[in-house]
């Protein structure tokens, strides 16, 4: 069964992105970008209609990096837009992303990640079907411009840890298998006396 992974990049406290501040909050150095470069590109990418929107318009206006994108097959959740897609291999998918996945999962072949897409991922992972979460650290903190906070609306979750790297001595990559929790653990080191 394909695994699917939930891949973000954030601030140190938790925003996507900021006004006015560039992508990777111009951060990105030489051993990021050769290890993004080195991803294998056989996953199936899944993503919500506003991230298709901006990346669709990113690649059209010739963004750096967007142009890997092109070749790679797409997955995109919408309601609102309607065929055809202007970004190729892109496949349009307006029923319930829930069970659109689920059935990827159980018959596709390829891996699964996501780009973007808080709403899409947060509601994956409530439907317990992350195999991995991997997050991209970069050492910012963007509180007063800070937008699209990743975690907002998540439930509590478990996250154990998978594997972790330094990319140019200051971004952090971290990757956890998620378990979503009912809430807050019990604590085991209680004083029974109290």
């Amino acid at each position: 069964m394909p695994e699917l992974l939930v891949d973000f990049i954030t601030s140190l406290d938790g925003y996507g992105a900021a006004e006015g501040w560039p992508g990777w909050w111009g951060l990105e150095g030489p051993e990021y970008l050769a290890w993004l470069g080195e991803q294998p590109d056989d996953n199936t990418i899944l993503m919500g209609a506003t991230t298709y929107r901006l990346m669709s318009e990113l690649a059209t206006a010739g963004e750096p990096g967007t142009d890997v994108l092109a070749g790679r097959s797409k997955v995109v959740f919408s309601t609102t837009l309607t065929e055809p897609l202007a970004w190729p291999n892109t496949e349009l998918v307006s029923r319930d992303p829930i069970e659109a996945v689920r059935k990827l999962k159980e018959s596709g072949t390829r891996p699964l990640t996501t780009l973007g897409s808080l709403t899409l991922c947060r509601s994956l992972l409530n439907a317990g079907l992350v195999d991995r979460f991997r997050v991209g650290v970069f050492p910012v903190i963007t509180g007063r411009t800070g937008r699209d906070r990743i975690y907002d609306g998540y439930p509590d979750v478990a996250l154990d840890l998978v594997d972790s790297r330094t990319f140019d001595g200051r971004i952090q990559m971290l990757e956890y298998v998620p378990r979503v929790l009912a809430g807050p653990p019990q604590t085991s080191n209680a004083d029974p006396s109290r």
